[in-house]
């Protein structure tokens, strides 16, 4: 926490509530370096508990990271497996520091194609931290926007079948609350690092007024400092929703 108390805290058009960052850049960042890109994943991994720590600072209530997509397992089997095995050493190590930090964890996405050890370490944090307040990390993990949406339209149209919602009735409201982030609010801000501008199949639905911010800067080298920096522009943006000002 150290770090947290040293960055900037006011943001002059006020913070935002929720931001997402696509957490992009461990792979080159280790190769940068002549190591091996899990090796980038576990300094990416270390990063995430500084900035979690910088949220309350900045007025941050609520912050999703976007650890694995659902394309990812596309990457070689080394990969995927050192991911999986670093995912739930990540879980286990950190449950005690999100209770001390007060920080509450969800997690997004298809659990089914997870082991079930990770399910079970998933389950468990989720269940630990369900009373805390501070901070509310969530984590997309098998995430695909794509997929999120055709997964929660399954259900609704299963709702439909039996007669418990009225297709008549069906709007926007009633699809988002089939969705993994309904208990969520929409991103304010979505942050993607290390200098590509694409926003990955990362909460289509829910980013659709979402501010953005494409930085250069490599995930692992991503600072509470900057983080600050990031979320004092969004602070000076006006939001118009459509509307002329």
């Amino acid at each position: 926490m150290d770090q947290a108390k040293d960055i900037k805290t006011s943001v002059p058009g006020g913070s935002p509530r929720h931001v997402a960052i696509i957490m992009d850049g461990n792979g080159r960042w280790a190769q940068m370096r002549g190591k091996p890109r899990l090796i980038g994943h576990q300094a990416g991994a270390r990063r995430v508990r500084a900035i979690v720590e910088a949220c309350p600072t900045l007025g941050v209530e609520y912050l999703t990271i976007f650890a694995f997509s659902t394309e990812n397992w596309k990457r070689t089997q080394t990969e995927v497996a050192g991911l999986m095995g670093l995912f739930r050493r990540y879980i286990s190590k950190e449950m005690q520091n999100f209770m001390r930090e007060g920080v509450r964890v969800r997690f997004i996405g298809d659990r089914l194609r997870l082991d079930e050890k990770l399910r079970e370490l998933m389950d468990d944090v989720e269940k630990m931290t369900d009373q805390n307040t501070r901070v509310n990390l969530t984590i997309a993990l098998n995430y695909g926007g794509r997929d999120e949406v055709a997964r929660a339209t399954k259900r609704l149209a299963q709702d439909v079948s039996a007669g418990r919602i009225d297709p008549e009735t069906v709007d926007e409201t009633t699809l988002a609350g089939f969705l993994d982030t309904c208990v969520l609010p929409d991103p304010d801000l979505v942050i993607r690092t290390s200098g590509e501008a694409r926003i990955s199949n990362f909460l289509l639905w829910q980013s659709a007024y979402s501010e953005y911010e494409f930085i250069d800067t490599l995930w692992p080298d991503f600072t509470p400092e900057i983080f600050a920096d990031v979320v004092g522009r969004y602070g000076v943006r006006e939001r118009r929703y459509g509307a002329v000002s």
